[in-house]
């Protein structure tokens, strides 16, 4: 399978949500809800549920309207995927991350009814909201595709100087 056939984004796609999916298995067996567990002295591991999405927006949209909207998300971003040219190899792995951590907080939601969160950074006068894989899965996804449109915008700018 090479770096640039869809068996290999659908694979990192797989492997991102099953991750995702066992990590959050183990802290929902394992680590008590709303205990702050030291890992690093800016990192500590706080079970909690997320009934909204990023940051806990639209909170007080039903789980429905969460599953619709998240739905619509995977579809529009794998519909851009599939469109991506092959040499933009780092926003097409953005996009499988942006999709496999998509769809690992969308059977969260499906299953539970909420977003299981356990990540948290932290300073003794301050703390970053609390989040999961998944969510690092997106944002890294997200950026991956920035950095692509931005070496693709150097090149342009370089070439056309020439």
């Amino acid at each position: 399978m090479s770096f640039n056939s869809r068996g290999f984004y659908a694979a990192v796609v797989i492997l991102a949500v099953a991750i995702d999916q066992c990590i959050k298995y183990l802290v929902e067996t394992e680590l008590a809800m709303h205990v702050q567990v030291e890992v690093l002295p800016f990192l500590a591991l706080f079970r909690t549920h997320n009934t909204g999405i990023a940051f806990s927006m639209f909170s007080d949209l039903s789980g429905v309207a969460l599953i619709v909207l998240t739905l619509g998300v995977v579809g529009v971003v794998t519909w851009i995927a599939l469109r991506t040219d092959e040499d933009h190899r780092l926003a097409r792995l953005g996009f499988a991350l942006i999709v496999g951590g998509a769809l690992g907080n969308l059977i969260d939601r499906v299953w539970h009814g909420y977003v299981i969160d356990y990540i948290l950074f932290h300073l003794p006068t301050w703390s970053f909201a609390i989040f999961n894989l998944a969510d690092a899965f997106i944002s890294v996804g997200a950026a991956l595709v920035i950095l692509q449109e931005f070496i693709v915008w150097r090149r342009s700018r370089g070439s056309s100087a020439q």
